[in-house]
């Protein structure tokens, strides 16, 4: 009687490093190279020197949460950096944007791995908030459904509505039956809907101003939460042109402009 052999468990047989590849659309070389922490240090710093900020669900982010996992696995060695952090092409960088925005873009081996805009640091006096001519977060969303209302509600669309809404009402949480819950009804539904029957972003935010509870002017502090919530969700971490984001950014230099 022969007798079987062991057979691996699923761990043993599905153990790789994580790599740039499963975290980032990258290719080449890159896509099968371990994260490293190292590697995650390099990025965060860059990020600190630029950003003032390592970003909640941005590349440093990302790859410090792979860099974990590879060493906690004896994948990497904790004081070990891989080409790409040796080589020093792990860069991120800034661009002058349309009206004077900062055009921001992380790049690791020459691969943009993220690409958003974000508005300029405003220069505010007091009150200024509350002025009647300033653009609120329901115009912001409104704008959108111009800008790109034909596009079908994403998941990451559904959270950088989500967000705006938070900065909007002050309440920290989806509000049942708010717009925030309608997008991301929408982009639920549209994985199961066919391109024809997707439920479209000027559905959603049309009236925005009308759905939200309450309104505020847009700040560059609101564009910075959307931008971040929006970029998080999209496995790019590109933000969509002319999206959500690029009006709420949009927006807020259009009221740091009237304040100056």
């Amino acid at each position: 009687m022969s007798q079987e052999q062991p057979r691996q468990t699923q761990t043993e047989q599905d153990r790789d490093p994580i790599t740039y590849g499963d975290i980032f659309n990258v290719h080449g070389n890159l896509a099968s190279t371990p994260v490293a922490p190292v590697d995650a240090a390099t990025m965060q710093a860059a990020e600190n020197r630029v950003l003032g900020e390592t970003r909640r669900g941005g590349p440093a982010s990302a790859m410090q949460s792979a860099a974990n996992v590879n060493l906690r696995e004896g994948f990497v060695d904790p004081d070990e950096a891989s080409n790409v952090a040796r080589d020093d092409q792990i860069e991120v960088s800034e661009s002058d944007g349309p009206g004077g925005d900062r055009v921001i873009t992380e790049t690791i081996a020459g691969q943009v791995v993220a690409q958003y805009i974000e508005p300029r640091a405003e220069r505010t006096t007091p009150g200024s908030i509350a002025n009647r001519d300033a653009v609120t977060i329901g115009e912001a969303l409104e704008a959108t459904s111009l800008s790109a209302g034909e596009k079908p509600v994403e998941q990451s669309d559904a959270a950088a509505i989500q967000a705006a809404e938070v900065r909007a009402t002050g309440i920290n949480e989806v509000l049942p039956g708010g717009i925030g819950a309608e997008a991301q009804s929408a982009a639920t539904r549209n994985r199961a809907l066919s391109d024809r029957d997707k439920i479209t972003l000027s559905e959603v935010l049309e009236d925005a101003s009308l759905k939200l509870p309450a309104d505020k002017a847009v700040t560059r502090e609101d564009a910075d939460r959307v931008i971040q919530a929006e970029v998080r969700n999209r496995p790019d971490m590109h933000a969509t042109p002319g999206g959500v984001t690029a009006s709420m950014a949009a927006a807020a230099r259009m009221n740091r402009n009237r304040n100056t």
